[in-house]
């Protein structure tokens, strides 16, 4: 590392030159530093159990237009009927819900994301 140049403008204000590779290097470095620290707080999401690591398949089937709460319920081992269950939905409304026939309020959602231990987000 080179020597920095220090000036001083005229409102008192001190400035540094560095070269420009130095900069890009004192850049990357500070990117490298928060991935780092990004990981580590995935990390520590994951062994907390605040995170959770899906398989690419559930992904996939997402990703091709599957409804994510059927998705996210096979995932879980559940049937409609279990989970309407431990909603205290009725079973045929949560296979409306899947099937798009019906549109669920913010509060039936709730329900079944707290269910199904997901982000509300995670179903839409």
């Amino acid at each position: 590392m080179s020597k920095p140049n220090i000036i001083i403008t005229p409102s008192g204000d001190r400035m540094v030159l560095i070269p420009f590779e130095e900069y890009e290097r004192l850049i990357e470095a500070a990117e490298d530093a928060a991935d780092a620290r990004a990981i580590d707080e995935i990390k520590r999401r994951l062994a907390t159990g605040e995170e959770e690591l899906i398989p690419s398949e559930m992904v996939d089937r997402m990703i091709e237009g599957e409804n994510k709460l059927r998705v996210w319920r096979e995932h879980r081992g559940m049937s409609a009927k279990e989970l309407a269950e431990a909603t205290g939905l009725a079973a045929a409304y949560i296979s409306q819900l899947e099937t798009g026939k019906r549109e669920g309020t913010i509060e039936t959602f709730k329900k079944i994301a707290a269910v199904l231990r997901v982000d509300i987000d995670d179903l839409a």
